[in-house]
C-alpha cells in the first residue's frame, strides 16, 4: 500500500478565496465534500501567496516545468510518497493553470484540454496511493470533476482580475463558441453581449 500523503494546510486560509469558491460552486449548482472546497481554498491560497507554479535554476531564474517532465520525474521516484507529491503537484499546476490563465491557453499549442486530461490522470494517481480513505476520497472528486473545479477556479479569477477590454471580450466570446461555457456566456452577459447559440451550431 502506498504511503500516506498529508495535505499541508496554509495556516489562517484567506476568507476571501474561502468566499470566492464558494460563491463559484454555488452558481455552478455544483456540490462537493467540504474537504474537496476546502482544498481548492488552500490551493488558491498557497498559489496566490508563493511561487508554486515556477522552478527555479541555481541563478534564481524562474521558469515553469512542462507537465510532461513532471510526469516523467514522478514515474522516476524510488517510493510511493514521492511519486504521490509529484504527481499532487502537477495536479495543482494542471488545475490552476487551466482555471486562471484560460485565455492566455487558448493562444498556444497545448491547449486547456491538455491540462484537463494531465491534471485529472495525476490526481488518481495520488488516489491510487492514499492508504487514508478520506483523502483517497478527495483526490478522486478531484480527478473525476477535474474540468468542473476547473471553470470554478476560472470563476474566482473572474472575480479577482481587472476588466476586461474589448479584446479580452472578444477572447471570451471565441471561448464561449468552443466550449458552450455557462460561465463565459454570464460574463458576455454581464458585459452587454448576449451569446447566439445558432453560432456555434453553424460553425460546426
Amino acid at each position: 500500500m502506498g504511503d500516506k500523503v498529508e495535505i499541508t494546510l496554509v495556516s489562517q486560509p484567506q476568507d476571501f478565496f474561502r468566499e470566492l469558491v464558494t460563491q463559484a460552486l454555488s452558481r455552478q449548482k455544483l456540490c462537493t465534500k467540504p474537504e474537496t472546497e476546502f482544498y481548492l481554498v488552500n490551493l488558491l491560497n498557497q498559489f496566490m501567496t508563493t511561487d508554486r507554479l515556477y522552478v527555479f535554476d541555481s541563478n534564481g531564474s524562474a521558469r515553469q516545468e512542462p507537465l510532461a517532465l513532471m510526469v516523467k520525474e514522478a514515474l522516476e521516484q524510488g517510493t510511493s510518497r514521492q511519486q504521490s507529491l509529484l504527481f499532487r503537484h502537477v495536479g495543482d499546476v494542471s488545475l490552476y493553470t487551466a482555471g486562471f490563465f484560460q485565455d492566455s491557453l487558448s493562444r498556444k499549442c497545448i491547449d486547456i484540454d491538455y491540462y484537463i486530461e494531465m491534471g485529472g490522470t495525476a490526481y488518481q494517481q495520488v488516489a491510487s496511493r492514499m492508504d487514508d480513505n478520506a483523502l483517497r476520497q478527495v483526490y478522486s472528486e478531484l480527478s473525476d470533476r477535474f474540468a468542473l473545479f476547473v471553470e470554478v477556479l476560472a470563476a474566482v479569477s473572474d472575480q479577482t482580475t481587472a476588466p476586461k477590454t474589448e479584446k479580452d471580450i472578444l477572447r471570451l466570446y471565441e471561448q464561449w463558441v468552443r466550449t458552450k461555457s455557462e460561465r463565459a456566456a454570464k460574463a458576455l452577459q454581464e458585459a452587454g453581449i448576449l451569446p447566439n447559440d445558432n453560432l456555434k451550431k453553424d460553425l460546426q
